[in-house]
């Protein structure tokens, strides 16, 4: 019987898998496979909190192919040796896969596509974690995208609202000894500081489609404006699935045009504001693989010139959530507790470490990256350089975000802030925003007076962005 190998990776689902679904149609029987090989990914393997996901979402997706008839082959080491022995064992005569965009992957996939074709093997790749390949968008010109706008309205006109793929009717496999048990590919934390986020998520497909139902009953009518509150559940948190790929963005935008069409027109919810937000997902991706030094490197170079600080004390404070300010300490905390931070407060931690502790952009980077369940490299390296003002479409560089003033406006009553702030949840709400401002309640608490002042700080950094712009 004709036999393929089914190579996944970020693409942890059945439906909607164009790799999977065109190697049911080509052939009898497939081979489900992972190998874990995080050396292939270096500089950037996945940090703690990813690891975490991966382990579960894996568990799942075997679960969910044995209820099919077949499993998910675990293997670890070099992805080529490791193809290579399957087809030998197994008689495929193909390997299918959904491609990744990160620099390490596309130099991998190529390299193996290569050495398959040159042993006569088939090798096949396809496009399953975005709605369009990064070289099907540019301007009149032929040129990448650099500012988002325009690139999310050459986008938008081009998405449909054809049917997601099914998962195949038939996904027979192969009787196959050698695989690894989940366990062994040492994914789950040596410490149990993982209760969080366990509370917090259901890593896998059907948790992906879950949180579908939950945002399309409970959130998208009111996304515009809720989605900047972090006290209340406003956005969709499908993050870290769309990360593993246990959903794809076609499948979302197919769910929210089927809620519009069947609601009434008068309570026929907006999806344009979540749409865009996907699309700047999208638009990361694009930015990566068109400019792949981004990950270390200032997309605008002026930025080498811009004189950083360098304090290892300030930088652990923030990543503790000790800085005194409620706000930036209420969101590292609870990126700690849950790999996950709500997305306007990722910015305004973001701009106080960049801007009024001035450390670099990379820190921040390399601490999402291991706390982060959806840490993405491309969406990850965008938000960083955004937010400092280097990047594409950067934020200008004299916007800095007022942790006060942003948690006034976005959780007025408190309700974040209490949460993720134990120590001060019986402050009045005046002092809840300004703890500093009652130093018996600092003394009572034992929260730290805020670490720098704000306005003092704001204006070194801005003193600093005009040097680098003279220069």
């Amino acid at each position: 019987m004709s036999t393929a190998i089914v190579w996944f990776r970020r693409d942890l689902r059945l439906a909607d898998h164009p790799a999977l679904s065109a190697a049911c149609e080509a052939f009898e029987r497939i081979i489900p496979v992972y190998i874990h090989a995080p050396h292939e990914d270096d500089p950037w393997p996945a940090g703690a909190a990813s690891r975490w996901w991966l382990h579960h979402s894996l568990s799942r997706l075997d679960a969910q192919l044995r209820g099919h008839g077949n499993a998910l082959h675990l293997a670890q080491g070099d992805s080529l040796p490791v193809l290579r022995d399957l087809i030998e064992r197994t008689g495929a005569t193909a390997v299918f896969w959904n491609r990744c965009y990160e620099p390490a992957a596309i130099a991998r996939d190529s390299a193996v596509k290569a050495a398959l074709r040159e042993q006569g093997i088939e090798a096949h790749s396809f496009g399953g974690l975005l709605w369009y390949e990064p070289w099907q968008i540019e301007t009149k010109q032929g040129e990448p995208y650099r500012v988002f706008t325009p690139f999310w309205k050459n986008l938008r006109q081009r998405l449909d609202t054809q049917r997601p793929l099914p998962i195949a009717s038939s996904l027979r496999g192969v009787d196959i000894d050698g695989g690894l048990p989940i366990d062994a590919l040492g994914l789950l934390p040596g410490i149990p500081w993982d209760a969080g986020l366990q509370n917090a998520w259901q890593p896998g497909e059907a948790g992906a489609q879950e949180l579908v139902d939950i945002f399309l009953d409970d959130a998208i009518s009111d996304y515009a404006k809720a989605r900047d509150l972090p006290a209340r559940h406003g956005t969709s948190r499908l993050s870290p699935h769309l990360h593993f790929g246990e959903i794809s963005p076609r499948q979302i935008h197919y769910r929210l045009t089927e809620r519009v069409a069947a609601t009434d027109a008068r309570r026929r919810p907006d999806i344009e504001p979540y749409l865009r937000e996907l699309g700047w997902r999208e638009f990361a991706h694009h930015l990566l693989y068109h400019f792949p030094g981004t990950p270390t490197e200032n997309f605008n170079d002026r930025f080498n010139r811009f004189a950083w600080a360098d304090d290892d004390v300030a930088l652990e404070r923030w990543q503790r959530g000790r800085t005194g300010i409620p706000l930036v300490d209420a969101g590292m905390r609870e990126l700690w507790h849950t790999g996950w931070m709500h997305n306007r407060v990722r910015m305004i931690v973001a701009s106080f470490l960049t801007k009024n502790l001035r450390q670099h952009w990379r820190h921040g980077t390399r601490w999402f990256w291991d706390t982060l369940v959806d840490a993405d490299l491309a969406n990850n390296t965008m938000g960083w350089q955004w937010v400092a003002g280097s990047g594409a479409d950067a934020a200008p560089y004299f916007r800095v975000f007022n942790p006060v003033t942003q948690a006034q406006k976005f959780d007025p009553e408190g309700h974040y802030l209490r949460r993720w702030l134990p120590e001060l949840s019986s402050a009045p709400l005046p002092l809840l925003h300004e703890p500093w401002k009652d130093a018996g309640l600092l003394k009572r608490s034992g929260y730290p007076a805020p670490m720098v002042d704000l306005g003092g700080t704001r204006q070194s950094a801005l003193d600093a962005y005009q040097r680098m712009r003279n220069a």
